[in-house]
């Protein structure tokens, strides 16, 4: 069957467009959309999305040219099984450039039905520019297009209170519907729009900050004819993606308007994310930043392979469990549970994860994923962590040994020069855990690290990051 036909069979043109999405990126196609697909399957929701274009070039026309409809290709490992996945999705209606067709996107602000508004338009994206007006058609920022957008909406519906938006954006910052709502407010005020409509705004519309969670390497392009040939049609835009989803969203409980529960869906409603924030920061994002460096050391290539040396998985075994997630607060069993979920999307044979492509910006990274690990294990028991006190060894001799070490410039120039100046394992690790610039503090003041790293430092120097690794986890 022709892959347009499958619009016959679903019928999905006879549904309300109930969301409107900034961003046509593989990640939204694989995530948000593949969601709602499977919400309008299993569930009385009946909503279709209308995407919009938020750079003036992007993929509009090739999702247009098919109909708006793809097939997301879902491959990992649940239960120690490999699993795939193929599923035709229907959920979005169109696709408009506001650059181009900025009178018929603008239309959408008239609808009745619409509810949501979902973005992700890069970590850049919720940014005030400077510039934007009302007049503008349309303004360069996303913030600028929303307040935009959202003014013309209050101007049709005459305020009603019942036709605000929920937003959930999906760009990968901190605080991101606050930041969203800041700006909107910022350029509402600029604009010098009228009380009423901020009013609406701040008490008619929701802006709440979520946090995903899918590895989605997007087309499979080695693999896209055999795929298609298995399909039966031709998709130029498959969209791969891990089994693995998480969505959690901070703010009102809107799953009666959007129920994901009922199509089982990994999806979290609570008034405060910090803890899955942390968890997904410091247990999988710090893992990988945890024993990348060593693993690069080592030899190994991908996340995939350093999970599959058994050594290197009792590093990173030994680290995540005995010093990552005791460190933690929180139910234990919880965060155990998430920590065996992230140690099998490590080794989904289906995604090639390069380890090099993880050390960018190493140092920054540390401070942010691993350190309060570091700090928390030191504080809750009294001593340093094996692991992750052998990890700073490591990334100090990463910046050593790897001429393609990729970081802040400044950083780089500061290691150079201080391996130029000596080979004594201690001086070097005093001087790196003294740079505050970079931790947030003199790590020379806990207790213990400063001998910790440079013992193990000197360890990888006299025996080499392979027995070193070894010896550590025996």
């Amino acid at each position: 069957m022709e892959l347009k036909a499958i619009n016959e069979v679903y019928n999905k043109q006879s549904r309300p467009e109930k969301i409107l999405q900034f961003g046509e990126g593989n990640f939204l196609r694989a995530f948000c959309d593949w969601m709602i697909d499977l919400v309008n399957e299993k569930t009385d929701f009946n909503g279709n999305i209308v995407v919009v274009q938020p750079l003036e070039k992007g993929m509009v026309d090739m999702i247009n040219e098919q109909e708006s409809l793809y097939t997301t290709v879902l491959r990992g490992i649940q239960d120690k099984k490999s699993v795939s996945e193929k599923r035709t999705i229907t959920s979005i209606s169109r696709c408009l450039n506001p650059y181009a067709q900025y009178d018929e996107y603008m239309k959408c602000a008239d609808n009745p039905d619409l509810r949501f508004v979902i973005s992700n338009t890069t970590e850049a994206g919720i940014a005030y520019l400077e510039g934007c007006k009302l007049e503008d058609t349309p303004p360069a920022s996303f913030p600028a297009k929303v307040c935009q957008f959202l003014y013309r909406r209050y101007k049709t519906f005459n305020g009603d209170s019942s036709k605000g938006l929920v937003f959930i954006p999906c760009e990968l910052i901190d605080k991101n519907g606050f930041h969203l709502h800041n700006y909107v407010i910022q350029y509402a005020n600029e604009w010098k729009l009228e009380k009423e409509f901020i009013d609406w705004v701040e008490n008619a519309c929701s802006f709440c900050c979520s946090l995903v969670d899918r590895i989605v390497p997007g087309y499979p392009r080695e693999e896209a004819d055999a795929l298609c040939n298995e399909l039966g049609y031709k998709d130029n835009l498959l969209d791969a993606a891990e089994i693995f989803h998480l969505w959690v969203i901070e703010g009102k409980d809107y799953s009666a308007e959007l129920p994901f529960h009922k199509a089982n869906l990994n999806v979290i409603w609570t008034e405060d994310m910090s803890f899955y924030r942390t968890r997904k920061v410091r247990i999988l994002n710090g893992t990988h930043t945890m024993f990348v460096p060593a693993a690069v050391q080592y030899g190994l290539t991908t996340v995939e392979e350093s999970l599959n040396d058994e050594t290197m998985y009792a590093f990173i075994e030994k680290g995540l469990f005995e010093e990552i997630i005791p460190s933690m607060d929180g139910d234990k069993a919880a965060l155990e549970s998430y920590a065996g979920d992230v140690l099998e999307r490590f080794r989904n044979p289906f995604i090639k994860h390069l380890l090099m492509s993880i050390t960018l910006n190493s140092v920054s990274k540390f401070k942010t994923r691993d350190l309060p690990s570091v700090i928390g294990y030191i504080e809750k028991f009294g001593k340093v962590p094996p692991v992750l006190s052998f990890s700073i060894a490591a990334l100090i001799n990463f910046y050593k040994t790897c001429k393609e070490a990729k970081e802040d410039q400044a950083i780089l120039d500061h290691f150079a020069a201080l391996f130029a100046k000596t080979s004594d394992a201690k001086e070097i690790v005093t001087d790196v855990l003294s740079q505050e610039a970079w931790w947030g503090e003199n790590l020379n003041n806990r207790a213990g690290l400063t001998d910790a790293v440079a013992s193990s430092l000197a360890k990888i120097w006299s025996d080499g990051m392979n027995n070193a690794v070894t010896d550590l986890v025996k």
